[in-house]
């Protein structure tokens, strides 16, 4: 008798199990339900449009160091499918993957559309029955497998059941999830922006820097590299990364709390004044608006010196002690009041979900309701900016899409 595989969600982790469930057993019949009436729509705004697709990052412990949640048990899931199985996945598939100078990788036409289409592709040849704008109400367990319960009393029998919603915003909205026995971890955002409301460094809107160290004052958070200022306050790699890494922690302080940046990048204050003379001497005779000795957007540098009192037309050689002390201040610890957030684009990304000691890490299957599985960030596991949060997609959707696949062939 035909067995039946229901995915719900149409995201990236659904659709790689649908289509690898589907291809590993034919005789499977793979129905992919998605609320909305747009398919894989993350692939498609992903990395401005050309989908991140994952990160040449080829070192399983390394790799699992990326996910401020999940780090253990994708450790485990990794051993199995990684980024080197990812990039030969969509190789067999006329789908080359190349690696920019920071690590992430994007289809080589540099269009998100080449991955939709080769997952399309993949659905179609194996017969994947796609359903739009269906959502699922509650899933019930029976003798023989599951009863999907859809809007206006529509159902659908399934063997097995793959849950990929993605991450959802709201506890209340796993409730469904909580009636099949499992519990959550609390949803609160993870990617996201810092808001400096009514700051003057939001003139700057625009600004680039590509070296910088961020610490939240308080706490253990520190990241280093390129900071965006922008017109509600800062964003760029290393704010997205503090706010994976400090999802919880700064969800506690309601999004406010003190940064401090190193506009130097790693440089200390001590370090800086060591070299400060050596600095003065050799640009003494140029005006400080002119001569701008580290390599910082001319912008902020003249930012710099406003805020700490100098006027451009001043000279090196006259540069006062009081002055000069409030910009070495000003270029290693600048202080700056956050207080609220932005989504960063429309990667919306949660920390938090199913609670993880609850899967099984080589399956993908429910530990409390045998062929339950569940696949991407409706567990709780997320990644930093570049790739990573599309690795665990690939990564869980294969493995839930392999039990499955074999399962069902028996």
């Amino acid at each position: 008798m035909q067995k039946t595989l229901v995915v719900i969600g149409g995201g990236a982790a659904g659709f790689f199990c649908a289509v690898n469930a589907a291809r590993i057993n034919p005789q499977l019949k793979v129905i992919l339900l998605e609320k909305t009436g747009k398919l894989l729509s993350k692939v498609k705004i992903s990395g401005g449009g050309r989908c991140n697709t994952t990160h040449a990052c080829f070192e399983i412990p390394e790799l699992a160091k990326r996910y401020p949640r999940g780090q253990n048990f994708l450790k485990k899931s990794f051993h199995w499918f990684n980024t080197n199985d990812t990039i030969e996945w969509f190789a067999e598939r006329g789908v080359i993957l190349k690696t920019e100078v920071d690590g992430r990788m994007f289809p080589s036409t540099n269009d998100s559309q080449t991955i939709i289409d080769c997952l399309l592709r993949d659905a179609d040849k194996f017969r994947v029955e796609v359903q739009l704008g269906r959502e699922v109400k509650a899933i019930e367990k029976n003798e023989t497998g599951f009863i999907v319960h859809l809007p206006n009393d529509t159902k659908i029998v399934a063997n097995y059941i793959c849950v990929a919603t993605g991450g959802y915003p709201k506890s209340v909205m796993f409730q469904w999830l909580q009636q099949t026995g499992h519990s959550i971890e609390e949803p609160v955002p993870s990617l996201f922006t810092f808001n400096m409301p009514g700051h003057r460094i939001t003139s700057l809107m625009g600004v680039s820097i590509a070296n910088t160290t961020v610490k939240v004052t308080g706490t253990k958070l520190v990241e280093t590299g390129p900071v965006l200022i922008t017109h509600w306050g800062m964003s760029g790699p290393a704010i997205l990364r503090l706010s994976a890494w400090g999802a919880r922690e700064l969800a506690s302080r309601q999004y406010e709390f003190y940064i401090l940046i190193n506009w130097l990048g790693t440089e200390t204050e001590s370090q800086l004044r060591e070299r400060w003379q050596e600095i003065r001497e050799t640009n003494a005779a140029q005006k400080i608006g002119n001569k701008n000795p580290f390599q910082l957007p001319n912008r902020l540098w003249l930012y710099l010196l406003e805020e700490s009192g100098i006027t451009a037309e001043m000279r090196w050689a006259d540069l006062p002690a009081r002055l000069q002390n409030k910009l070495i201040q000003f270029l290693t610890t600048h202080d700056f009041h956050v207080k609220g957030k932005t989504t960063f684009k429309e990667e919306f990304v949660t920390c938090g979900g199913i609670k993880l000691a609850e899967i099984d890490p080589n399956t993908m299957q429910s530990k409390k309701m045998e062929g339950l599985f569940f696949a991407g960030e409706v567990m709780d596991i997320d990644g930093i900016t570049g790739g990573f949060n599309f690795q665990n997609a690939w990564t869980s959707g294969f493995l839930a899409a392999k039990k499955i696949g074999e399962a069902s062939l028996g």
